[in-house]
């Protein structure tokens, strides 16, 4: 069986040729190693899962979705701020909202993405 091409580095501007599931060359791999987190390492443990049910059964509709005049059912809890591993924001639920998984992969696509750098 023939084996699989190599692929470009995942590092912007980058052209170097990796195997086959890896994402970042040698020396970019250092760089983007906290992109590679577990759900749990960021915080999404039983204790969010339980969390997450409990917030979904008070706010069952997607906020986005109302706000728009269609009733869709929530099945995604979503950090209005995205919480970047801080605990304080991560567990406020003032910054919580209830979005349908349409609505929540728009929000994170067109502004959720962007890394945010502080010095």
């Amino acid at each position: 069986m023939p084996k699989r091409p190599n692929t470009p580095c995942k590092h912007p501007g980058c052209a170097k040729l990796v195997p086959y599931g890896s994402q970042y060359c040698e020396e970019h791999a250092p760089m983007h190693r906290h992109d590679v987190k577990g759900t749990k390492e960021k915080g999404y443990d039983s204790r969010w899962r339980k969390a997450r049910v409990r917030f979904l059964k008070v706010h069952p509709l997607c906020v986005k979705c109302l706000e728009k005049g269609r009733l869709e059912k929530a099945t995604v809890v979503d950090h209005i701020i995205p919480h970047r591993g801080s605990k304080v924001l991560f567990w406020d639920e003032n910054n919580w909202q209830a979005l349908c998984k349409r609505c929540h992969d728009r929000k994170t696509r067109l502004e959720d993405q962007r890394l945010e750098y502080k010095y």
